[in-house]
């Protein structure tokens, strides 16, 4: 019980550093073009990734994303060992990107700390494969192949939406233009804020549903807990009160993650990639609250930062290639492709150490 109690306060520990990490993927544009104080933009961030709980539950109906992390290890290998050591890795590797002002993915870096724990679980007990059989493979590449593709979806969003809007306002005012799209900003912050807080809150949920799995003496009663989209199949068995305060503390978490805000990373987003204007902040918020919503309906669990990236490269390519600083943007790429190996690796040693202690 101790270390199940643990590991749920480390799983919103990781929440909480999550929305700090990432609270710049929704205000760094705001931000640069001055359209809010910093801290007008976290607290109006932080306010939509908790509205985004109310979304998921009484709109969407499901928490799929929660189910997609929580299935990435075959259920006999989810042990609270590995899931310690995965999120060890995973808040490790998180503050080490925040400190060097890296906008790396908390998704990925969660993902591959279970998945490395797990594996190195399965290696140490000879599992075939070298410990590889105890991850769902299909699943990590849907998720590892939404490093390129979110970035790449977000870019094209973002050149469709930039020369459709260029093309509407040609002949507007520039600075009643500039004035209506830094209102326009407010509501694609808002947007993006809200596909933050559905993406991001759910992968802890599935930690925390894995978890509470692993910890049960008697699996097969609980079998469905992390089935968040089948939630009502558990009602019979009354665990549906036990399990109704894991969405909402996640969701909570995360927003005051986010109110604690990512300076660092603030500056990378908003200027070191380009500039950005008014009318380009719009279209890369909303490109990249489209991308997230998408990877919703999909349930995938996608890295915000990948997308909202690849949207602000896909503004300023619009203008003209040179317009990007490709420098920083290769720098980008290089840590996102490392996130999730380098996670593993951190996770598989960790849990060297950890079952020395927990076996």
């Amino acid at each position: 019980m101790v270390l199940l109690i643990t590991i749920i306060v480390l799983a919103l520990v990781f929440d909480f550093i999550n929305g700090f990490h990432d609270a710049a993927n929704s205000i760094a544009t705001i931000v640069s073009t001055k359209v809010l104080t910093p801290f007008q933009a976290v607290l109006w961030a932080a306010m939509f990734n908790f509205v985004a709980f109310f979304i998921a539950k009484y709109i969407i109906g499901e928490f799929g994303i929660a189910n997609t992390v929580s299935k990435t290890v075959i259920q006999d290998y989810i042990t609270l060992p590995v899931i310690f050591s995965g999120l060890i890795a995973a808040i490790t590797w998180n503050l080490l990107t925040w400190w060097k002002g890296i906008p790396s993915s908390s998704s990925h870096t969660l993902i591959g700390g279970f998945a490395g724990a797990a594996i190195m679980s399965g290696f140490l007990k000879s599992v075939a494969l070298g410990g590889f059989a105890t991850v769902k493979g299909s699943v990590i590449l849907k998720i590892a192949s939404f490093i390129f593709l979110a970035p790449f979806i977000g870019m094209v969003m973002a050149l469709l939406l930039s020369t459709l809007l260029h093309y509407i306002c040609i002949k507007a005012n520039p600075h009643k233009a500039s004035t209506w799209f830094k209102r326009l900003q407010l509501v694609s912050s808002a947007l993006f804020s809200i596909g933050h807080g559905l993406n991001d809150s759910q992968k802890v949920m599935g930690i925390i549903g894995a978890a509470l799995v692993a910890a049960t003496l008697d699996p097969s009663i609980f079998a469905s807990m992390p089935d968040w989209m089948h939630m009502s199949n558990i009602k019979e068995m009354a665990t549906i009160d036990q399990l109704a305060w894991v969405p909402f503390v996640c969701f909570t978490v995360i927003a005051l993650g986010t109110m604690s805000g990512g300076w660092k990373i603030v500056k990378t987003m908003g200027t070191r990639i380009t500039k950005v204007t008014p009318l380009e902040g719009v279209v890369a918020e909303t490109a990249g609250a489209l991308t997230l919503y998408l990877t919703e309906i999909l349930k995938i669990p996608v890295s915000t930062t990948h997308t909202i990236t690849g949207a602000i490269i896909g503004v300023g390519a619009t203008k003209r290639l040179s317009a990007v600083r490709w420098g920083v943007t290769k720098d980008l790429l290089i840590a996102w492709i490392l996130t999730i190996p380098v996670s593993a690796l951190l996770a598989a040693l960790i849990y060297l150490v950890v079952r020395l202690f927990m076996y």
